[in-house]
C-alpha cells in the first residue's frame, strides 16, 4: 500500500493524471500527437503563465522526442498504458509521437518507420508480434535510435536496449496460487476439474503467463487432485490469437460440449487475462450445465471484468499498475536518453517494487536487461486498492469500478 502511495505521489508531482480523452481519431495510427504538433502547443504555451517552468523542462529533456508505439485501442488496457505514458513523458519536458497499430503487424512497422524519419530520439514499444519487428529495428538501430521494449519482449533483433514490464511468470503463478488456495489442495483430496485458456502465441509473455500458473498447479495435476477432462495440457492447445475475446468464448464453447455435456463438474477455468476470461465466463453462463460457482481468474484489470468480479462471474484478476510501469519506465528513458548506461543502481529511482534481471529475458539475439514490476492479486474483497491508484472509481451506487479516464 506504501508503494502505492510512493508511486501516486511521484505522478501528481509529474502532473500524469490526465485523462485518455485527448484521442478522439476513428483510426488508431492518428490517435497520437506528432512532433510538429507537440511543438506548436509548447510555443503557444510560451504566452501563458507557465512558460517558465515548461521552458526548464524542456532544457532539462534537451528538447528530445519520444516515439511509442502500442498495439491496439481495441483492448482497455493499451488506451490506459499509452495515454499514461504520453502523459508521463510530456510532463517531464519530452515531445511525444504516440501510434497505435490496431493490432497489424504491417501497419506497427509503418508506424514505426514513420517514427524513424521523424529522427525521435527514442523508440518505446509494445510489440503486436515481437517476431516481426527485426528489419525495422535494424533501421532503427542503423539511425542511432535506442529501443526499449515495454511490456512485450521484442524477439529477434539486437536492436533492443532495455525491457520494462511485470514479471510475467509471477502472474501466471499468482493465478496458480489463488487457485490452489481456493480449492485447498493442500488439505482436500478432490479431485477437481481445470480447463486453461492462454493467450497470444505472438505475445511473447503469453508463454510466461501460462508456465507460471501451470507450474504452480503441476503437483496437484500429476498427483490427480486436479484433472483436466479435455487434455489440454499444453500452451499450443489452449492459446487464443490476438486474446480474442470471441475466440476464447468459442473454444469455451467447445471444450463445454466436448468433455462436460454429460454432468461433468468444471470447477477452474483458468485464464491467462482479462479478454479471454471475458469470453470464458459467458460461455459458463450460456453452456454450461452444472450448478456450482466456477473459480474463473483474469488479468488486467478490465472495467467489464471487474464488474464481473462483483456480480460472481469471475473470481480475481492480477493486476499490472499503468502507474508503476509508465514511471519504471520513465525513468529507464530519462538514463538512456542522458546517455548514461542503466543497471542495477536505476532500481533506487524506481519508487515501485521492482527486480533488475540479466538473464530471463532471452529475446534470440541476446539476453535484454530488464526492468522488472511485481503484479498483485485483486478480489471483490480488495476493490480499493485500485481507486487508489487513481486510475479508478466506484460509480454513483458505490457498486461497480468506473475508469477515471474520459475515454477507454
Amino acid at each position: 500500500m506504501k508503494k502505492f502511495l510512493a508511486v501516486l505521489s511521484t505522478l501528481v508531482m509529474l502532473g500524469t493524471l490526465a485523462s485518455c480523452g485527448g484521442t478522439t481519431s476513428t483510426s488508431d495510427s492518428d490517435a497520437g500527437a506528432t512532433p510538429s504538433s507537440n511543438t506548436e502547443s509548447k510555443t503557444d504555451a510560451k504566452t501563458d503563465d507557465s512558460s517558465e517552468s515548461k521552458s526548464d523542462e524542456s532544457s532539462s529533456s534537451g528538447g528530445k522526442t519520444v516515439g511509442i508505439a502500442m498495439p491496439t485501442k481495441s483492448l482497455e488496457r493499451w488506451n490506459r498504458d499509452g495515454e499514461y505514458l504520453k502523459d508521463q513523458f510530456e510532463a517531464a519536458g519530452y515531445s511525444v509521437e504516440l501510434k497505435y497499430s490496431d493490432n497489424d503487424t504491417n501497419q506497427q512497422n509503418n508506424d514505426i518507420q514513420g517514427m524513424i524519419a521523424d529522427k525521435v530520439d527514442l523508440l518505446l514499444i509494445a510489440a503486436i508480434d515481437g517476431n516481426t519487428l527485426s528489419q525495422t529495428l535494424a533501421d532503427a538501430k542503423d539511425a542511432g535510435i535506442s529501443v526499449i521494449a515495454y511490456d512485450r519482449l521484442i524477439m529477434n533483433t539486437d536492436a533492443v536496449s532495455y525491457y520494462v514490464s511485470f514479471d510475467n511468470y509471477t502472474v501466471g503463478k499468482l493465478q496458480g496460487e489463488f487457485v490452489r488456495d481456493q480449492l485447498k489442495l493442500d488439505s482436500e483430496a478432490g479431485p477437481y476439474n481445470i480447463e486453461f485458456t492462454a493467450g497470444d502465441p505472438a505475445d511473447n509473455n503469453a508463454g510466461f503467463f501460462f508456465n507460471g500458473a501451470y507450474d504452480a498447479l503441476k503437483s496437484y495435476i500429476d498427483d490427480g487432485k486436479l484433472k483436466i477432462p479435455s487434455g489440454k495440457t499444453k500452451f499450443e492447445q489452449v492459446a487464443t490469437p490476438t486474446w480474442s475475446t470471441d475466440t476464447a468464448l468459442e473454444n469455451m464453447q467447445n471444450t463445454l460440449a466436448s468433455y462436460y455435456s454429460d454432468g461433468t463438474q468444471l470447477d477452474v477455468a483458468l485464464c491467462s487475462n482479462d479478454s479471454t476470461a471475458l469470453g470464458v465466463a459467458q460461455a459458463i453462463s450460456s453452456d454450461y450445465s452444472g450448478k456450482n460457482t466456477v473459480i474463473v481468474t483474469g488479468q488486467d484489470g478490465d472495467i467489464a471484468n471487474l464488474k464481473n468480479i462483483v456480480d460472481g462471474k469471475q473470481s480475481m484478476t492480477v493486476y499490472k499498475n499503468v502507474n508503476d510501469e509508465a514511471a519504471a519506465t520513465l525513468e529507464v528513458a530519462k538514463s538512456v536518453l542522458s546517455g548514461q548506461t542503466p543497471d542495477a543502481s536505476l532500481l533506487s529511482n524506481i519508487k515501485a517494487e521492482a527486480a533488475y534481471d540479466t538473464e530471463s529475458y532471452d529475446n534470440g539475439v541476446k539476453v535484454v536487461p530488464s526492468y522488472l514490476l511485481v503484479p498483485y492479486v485483486i478480489t471483490k474483497d480488495n476493490l480499493d486498492l485500485l481507486v487508489e491508484t487513481n486510475l479508478y472509481k466506484w460509480d454513483s451506487d458505490n457498486k461497480y469500478l468506473e475508469s477515471t479516464a474520459e475515454t477507454t
